[in-house]
């Protein structure tokens, strides 16, 4: 998709390196052209630069970047690729989002939860990684949204960009690159495209448009313009387009931001066009929706303030036509990713498209049905087939008739971006959920036992819940509907755990479980090894790397559950490798895993003064796989371990 909504998606700034290759004359005019955001002419000579066998984090990161800007992710995939190719630890968090991004986009959704789980070990604090691991099952979610929606794409799509309609006027307003009648297209550097003007066209019986034509008025402009919201009187419009002022304004950077902007009906014409007060040359305000009663204007911007890269804002409109100040809608609805084009339903619903909530890839269409008061519990991916792994975004609805449009660059279309018509055939589904009920008993005595703790787990051996027995022995959680297993561990001091495995339904169940703690005869003795005492699988980790692995989740979560149960023992974890690298790096790679290994168990809330450790290297080999031996890579996964020896009682 190159297209020239991405303009109104707001600019950010680029992220930078400190490059570690001295730079050709190549790549320099591909990063002069890259800061200009002319990512059409970057790509080439990046490309270019490669040819000559150029190479390089900043040339790999900005080629990545121009593709994913351009929304051509099955290329931003491979250069991603390529950039993580690199010493990671030379490679910023932002990228490892957007190289998740580009993977979901094409389909790999298991290889793009991993790099937000690797981000999520990078910057816990990161509400887009984070949200993964409390909702590790949101495709189940979005397909218990799925299939409420038929859709069809409209007859006045063309072969450029169409986009972003709002209800208003002759029926329906929305942006268009299709620049009809000019003979000579201007274009832009960021995609290659015609710039975007406004059209109106007819609602026909089916929902379908047609008779588009170009808006009459005194606001179509060289630059862009797009995203309207029209009063329920038809009488005042609100706009999206760039900074323009007897002029055109630039920031301190040299780019063109966005504004909003309000023009009046004068017969069949817009006029009287004024910007509104709290735009600003330094940040984008953009893509505007009104309330139900017309009170407020919801709009997208990067101002100072927002949470990621951009957010969506509200402001009242007094009676005498003036605005309060900007309120950002919080960080429950806003992200450090993209959250635009909201659109208030006629119900209150707020309608939004984001790249930093769980979605199938690209922008996802959201919905929150109660924005005053947005939480994780109350904002809901729309599912298929609205959404898909491509950008799916500017979502209107008409809550009397269930008719509306939304944009879409899906494969299929006629154009870079396409309008389609939708159909709501089901209400949003709220309440499926499986309530899962049980009680942890002594399994001699049958006494039921308070303050165990129970942890489950899903199948990619990732946290899901955590809580304690009550003073009756039970314990309740709920569960997203939607066909998958889970693992569920009790535990309690001087008793051995008990695990279960369980199914959660694809409707509304509710399920009882029993888990059952045998009373231990004596503690690990000092000296032992708690992987052998407690039957741990081993703690493997991949080759050439340090991440703990989700299988490995789940064994050092019983290593936690056993030193909650004694809080006097002290272990010494001990990190080996293979022997498949020289002896040096091998050292400095186990001494990485067997930090790892510890702050695993240290940010669980165990204390410092119980842990020490050691990377070993490949000095402590267990089989015949030593320096020049051949082996199988089983054989050699052998050596890659984490030992948990007892130091103290």
């Amino acid at each position: 998709m190159k297209v020239i909504k991405i303009t109104l998606l707001l600019c950010f700034a680029a992220l930078t390196f400190n490059p570690i290759y001295s730079q050709s004359k190549t790549i320099e005019k591909g990063n002069e052209l890259f800061n200009k955001y002319s990512y059409d002419n970057a790509i080439k000579v990046y490309l270019r630069a490669i040819k000559k066998n150029d190479k390089g984090l900043d040339l790999f990161a900005n080629l990545a970047d121009s593709y994913y800007q351009n929304a051509d992710m099955e290329n931003a995939a491979i250069w991603y690729e390529e950039l993580m190719n690199f010493d990671l630890a030379s490679v910023k968090g932002e990228y490892y989002f957007r190289y998740s991004q580009a993977l979901k986009a094409i389909g790999e959704y298991t290889k793009s939860d991993l790099w937000l789980e690797r981000l999520s070990v990078l910057n816990s604090d990161d509400s887009r990684a984070s949200s993964l691991k409390y909702d590790p099952n949101y495709l189940e979610r979005i397909e218990a949204q799925s299939n409420r929606f038929s859709i069809n794409p409209v007859s006045i799509n063309t072969e450029y960009s169409d986009f972003a309609t709002g209800f208003g006027d002759r029926g329906i307003v929305f942006a268009s690159s299709r620049d009809e009648g000019v003979s000579t297209k201007r274009t832009h550097t960021w995609t290659g495209l015609p710039f975007l003007e406004l059209y109106s066209a007819r609602i026909i019986n089916d929902g379908n448009l047609n008779s588009a034509i170009k808006l009459e008025g005194d606001f179509n402009s060289k630059f862009n313009e797009s995203t309207v919201a029209i009063t329920n009187d038809g009488n005042t419009m609100y706009f999206t387009r760039n900074s323009y002022s007897d002029g055109y304004q630039k920031d301190k950077t040299g780019i063109i931001r966005l504004k909003l902007y309000k023009a009046t009906k004068d017969g069949d014409a817009w006029r009287n066009i004024v910007e509104l007060p709290f735009n600003n040359t330094e940040y984008s305000v953009a893509h505007p929706a009104l309330s139900p009663d017309n009170k407020k204007l919801y709009f997208a911007s990067d101002m100072p303030g927002t949470h990621g890269l951009s957010d969506i804002y509200v402001v009242d409109i007094n009676s005498d036509g003036s605005f309060s100040e900007p309120l950002n809608l919080g960080n429950k609805m806003n992200t450090e990713g993209r959250d635009t084009f909201p659109f208030i339903s006629k119900n209150g619903d707020l309608y939004f498209a984001s790249d930093g909530h769980l979605g199938l890839g690209g922008l996802d269409v959201f919905v929150c049905i109660n924005p005053a008061n947005a939480s994780a519990d109350n904002i809901y991916n729309v599912g298929r087939p609205i959404n898909t792994k491509k950008d799916d975004f500017a979502f209107v609805i008409n809550d009397d008739t269930s008719l509306g449009y939304f944009t879409s660059n899906r494969e299929g279309g006629r154009g870079n971006d396409d309008i389609y018509k939708l159909k709501q055939l089901e209400p949003l589904n709220t309440s499926c959920e499986t309530i899962v009920n049980g009680t942890v008993v002594d399994k001699i005595t049958g006494d039921k036992l308070s303050e165990a703790t129970i942890i489950v787990y899903n199948q990619k051996s990732q946290t899901v819940k955590e809580l304690k027995s009550d003073a009756s022995g039970k314990f309740s959680f709920e569960l997203a509907c939607g066909e998958e297993e889970f693992s569920i561990i009790g535990s309690k001091a001087t008793f051995i755990q008990d695990t279960k495995k369980f199914e959660v339904a694809s409707n509304n169940a509710e399920l009882q479980l029993m888990l059952e703690l045998i009373p231990e005869e004596q503690q690990i003795t000092v000296g032992e090894d708690l992987a052998i005492a407690l039957d741990l699988n081993p703690i493997y980790f991949d080759f050439d790397k340090s991440f703990i692995r989700a299988d490995a989740r789940v064994e050092l979560e019983k290593v936690y559950a056993y030193l909650t149960q004694y809080p006097n023992v002290k272990i010494d974890v001990r990190s080996h490798t293979d022997s498949r690298a020289p002896d040096n790096y091998n050292l400095t790679l186990s001494i990485r895993r067997n930090k790892s290994t510890i702050k695993y168990l240290l940010d669980k809330g165990v204390s410092s003064d119980r842990i020490t450790g050691k990377g070993y290297g490949e000095t402590q080999i267990q089989n015949r796989c030593t320096n020049g031996v051949k082996c199988s890579n089983e054989e050699h996964e052998f050596n890659r371990r984490s030992e948990f020896i007892i130091i103290s009682n």
